[in-house]
């Protein structure tokens, strides 16, 4: 459930989908992409791929949380001025499921944005044909930090 934000910077979803680009980790490696990107709210997607699966055929926790986190730090810069951008400060992150899908999708929402600090969560989901299963959810405090 996303809370009504508004946005400081009226091209919130375009700096999102061009910072996802850039980042080699979780676009190249990873192959993530934004899907939905509202104020306060984006959602990350990435086809599940050999490389990321546990001996079990799980997905890996690391993949999990660098989705979620990538996910709840978006969420909180569609927020944020152009000159501004958020670092983690710290998350936790929970298994509640095995994680066994086609596809990985973090759905990060603010849940309090601040001037320092805001705090947010991911809700990590493993997806076969449409049917998503929750199996991680993520908390996280992120910094609001000036760019470049």
């Amino acid at each position: 459930m996303s809370k009504s934000f508004e946005p400081k910077y009226s091209d919130y979803a375009a700096r999102v989908r061009e910072s996802l680009r850039n980042q080699p980790f979780m676009a190249s490696m990873l192959g993530a992409t934004a899907t939905r990107i509202e104020p306060g709210l984006v959602e990350i997607s990435l086809p599940t791929t050999g490389d990321m699966l546990q001996p079990a055929g799980h997905v890996h926790g690391i993949v999990a949380s660098a989705v979620g986190d990538s996910a709840a730090g978006y969420a909180a810069q569609t927020l944020l001025p152009d000159s501004f951008d958020v670092v983690t400060v710290e998350y936790k992150i929970n298994y509640l499921a095995p994680g066994v899908g086609d596809t990985i999708v973090a759905l990060g929402n603010v849940i309090r944005p601040g001037r320092t600090l805001s705090v947010c969560t991911a809700d990590i989901y493993a997806e076969v044909e449409n049917e998503r299963t929750l199996f991680a959810h993520l908390a996280t405090t992120m910094m609001i930090v000036r760019s470049g």
